[in-house]
Formats: C-alpha cells, structure tokens, sequence
C-alpha cells in the first residue's frame, strides 16, 4: 500500500512531532514564570534561589521530547516495511502531545508558585511541588511512548 520511503518519512515526522511540540510546551511554559520571576526579582535579587527552580521546571517536557525523538531517530534504521515507521510515528504522539500540554499548564503553575514566593518566600517548595503534579502527566506521556517503541517490531 505504502513503500519504503513512506514509512521513513513518517517516523521523521513524529520525531520532529515530539521535539516541536514537546519543545514548545516548555518554551512556552518557562515565559510564564520567566515573566512573573523577573517582576519579583526587580522588587527582590535576594529571591533568586526560590525562584530558580520555579522558572526552569517547564523545561523539562523539551528533554523529554528530545529524548523520545533520539530514541525514535535510532529505529529509523531498521524499518522495513513502511507500516514500521507509520507505528514510530503514532508511538511518538503521547509525548508530544501530553509535552505540549502540560509545559504550557505547568508553566502557569510555576507563575503562580512565584507569586506565593513573592509574598511568602519560605513556601516555594509548596510551589513546586503544585508544578510537579503537572509534570507528572508529561512522564507519563514518555512512558507510554517509551513502551510503543518497544512494542514494535522491527
């Protein structure tokens, strides 16, 4: 039905998927807290430490994204028949949906950790651990594509 070259295409396609979107989830997300931070800091340098964490947190989904995209990127070689790649590219769509999804929420989460900061700064880890809940979801997205790209065979 498809050939070779289909197949190949595909799975480049959800690499990129999961880079992309998985990246802008967490470009995205880090502009929330990156924007909230920088108002607390003009107020308070001294709050940077507390900060710090909630500002970079969002960018994780764009590790995650990459790896899942080095991971599909070394099964390239080994498709066969085009239906492979078609199952590279749908196995790389929870990670980069759920890496879009959740660095864009779990930017708005941080934001709001920094504003507890601004107020109450010996609460920031109350503020991360709101944002790790969101993160959460984006692990499970890795997982789960982790486990389709095991699951086919090449």
């Amino acid at each position: 039905m498809f050939d070779l070259s289909f197949g190949v295409m595909m799975a480049i396609f959800g690499a990129a998927l999961a880079v992309i979107l998985a990246g802008t989830g967490s470009i995205i997300g880090i502009g929330y807290p990156g924007r909230a931070a920088a108002g607390v800091l003009a107020e308070d340098p001294s709050k940077f430490g507390s900060l710090f964490l909630l500002v970079v947190l969002p960018g994780t989904q764009g590790f995650y994204g990459f790896l899942a995209a080095f991971l599909l990127i070394g099964r390239i070689g080994d498709i066969t028949v085009a239906s492979q790649g078609i199952q590279l590219f749908f196995a790389a769509l929870p990670i980069a949906f759920t890496g879009l999804f959740s660095g864009i929420h779990q930017g708005k989460v941080c934001a709001a950790g920094v504003n507890l900061v601004a107020k109450k700064p010996k609460e920031s880890i109350r503020g991360v651990i709101f944002a790790a809940l969101v993160e959460t979801y984006a692990v499970l997205g890795l997982v789960i594509t982790f486990f389709l790209l095991n699951s086919i065979q090449m």
